[in-house]
């Protein structure tokens, strides 16, 4: 059994910043691709970015320049930091994992760009 567990989002200003992180336990032996997708009220869940194992990363469009994904392999964990955050940011932050050819999901963190 594989279990996702992400760190608390928040609320953050227009323009703040955020890390969320996520770690992977159980049996693991190897992880391949990890990432974060996000889902706002009334949308589709979406890929904001993900990191191979080697480290070659892809961002949605939307938060390229602002966020960065890493991740620490001996340590299982993947991190997303946000910066220059916007309303439009809002949004439930779901850690991913594949492991082999089975996909993992984290509970998910809320995360509020508002004044």
């Amino acid at each position: 059994q594989v279990q996702l567990v992400e760190s608390e989002g928040g609320l953050v200003q227009p323009g703040g910043s955020l890390r969320l992180s996520c770690a992977a336990s159980g049996r693991i032996f190897s992880i391949n691709d990890m990432g974060w997708y996000r889902q706002a009220p009334g949308k589709q869940r979406e890929l904001v970015a993900s990191i191979t194992s080697g480290g070659r990363t892809t961002y949605a469009d939307s938060v390229k320049g602002r966020f960065t994904i890493s991740r620490d392999n001996a340590k299982n964990t993947v991190y997303l930091q946000m910066n220059s955050l916007k309303p439009e940011d809002t949004a439930v932050y779901f850690c991913n994992a594949v492991i082999r050819i089975f996909e993992y999901w984290g509970q998910g963190t809320q995360v509020t760009v508002s004044e």
